[in-house]
């Protein structure tokens, strides 16, 4: 618990001084401050119970092209964790496709940054992937070696995933280590429908493929992240954590996916 609340007190002044920064160009020519997209990234806390976090321009165009680039030759149907043997099964509550990044596809080639500042391009001897991890590790305060592999997602026209919670509730992968936090990238714009659904989150009505429904929706922004938590300050699983993806009413939603675990993933 004490973990908890201590990482919990850490991301509010990391939180705190990234919307200090937001906008700022003096960061220009610092490797490790482009890396972590500082003075791009804008922080929005917009749940404390599910704890929830949108971080807009988190990903630049670049890196969401580079995603959907990689993994689209490798789609495959979506499956889902199966409560009693822990293996990924087919199931009728995702439709979607999709694939994980591969470990050595952080090799992969060297990023290039326009300035949005001066309108200058750099070149810096770090990867797209390598980059998005260390980004992931650092806003979500959670080490790296605990993350899983990215997953790449595609969502098609009436395509969808209910309603369900990240974390385990099956022997084998809680004593692997239980997923506590979920940062969802979003890859493509220009699509309808699609949201990112809290149902026990709000008190009021939101949109959620066309329909309103209780609970609070986030709309995908090319660029922009989720950042929420399966485990609250009190070191159990959140069932206020639920979420689901929308269905999709025209175009193609695109997402990665990384989730991240309380101890080290194997």
């Amino acid at each position: 618990m004490i973990w908890e609340i201590a990482g919990a007190l850490f991301q509010l002044a990391f939180i705190r001084r990234l919307e200090d920064s937001y906008g700022l160009s003096h960061w220009r020519g610092d490797q490790e401050a482009e890396i972590l997209r500082l003075g791009y990234v804008k922080p929005e806390i917009i749940s404390w119970s599910p704890r929830i976090i949108v971080l807009h321009n988190f990903l630049s165009n670049e890196e969401c092209d580079y995603l959907k680039a990689i993994a689209l030759p490798r789609l495959q149907v979506s499956t889902v964790v199966d409560a009693k043997t822990g293996m990924g099964i087919k199931s009728k509550v995702r439709t979607s496709s999709g694939m994980f990044l591969r470990p050595n596809e952080r090799k992969y080639p060297m990023i290039q940054i326009l300035d949005a500042f001066y309108g200058t391009w750099t070149w810096m001897t770090v990867t797209y992937s390598y980059a998005i991890e260390k980004r992931i590790s650092v806003f979500s305060q959670i080490p790296a070696e605990h993350g899983e592999q990215i997953q790449v997602l595609r969502y098609e026209k009436d395509q969808f995933y209910k309603p369900h919670h990240d974390y385990f509730s099956d022997p084998f992968n809680i004593k692997r280590g239980q997923r506590i936090a979920t940062m969802l990238m979003y890859l493509s714009d220009d699509v309808e429908g699609g949201e990112t659904y809290f149902p026990r989150a709000g008190t009021g009505d939101c949109s959620c493929g066309g329909k309103v429904v209780k609970g609070m929706s986030i709309k995908p922004i090319k660029g922009d992240a989720v950042l929420f938590w399966s485990m609250g300050l009190d070191g159990q699983s959140d069932p206020n954590s639920l979420h689901g993806g929308c269905a999709v009413l025209s175009g193609e939603k695109w997402s990665a996916t990384k989730w991240m675990r309380k101890k080290p993933s194997s």
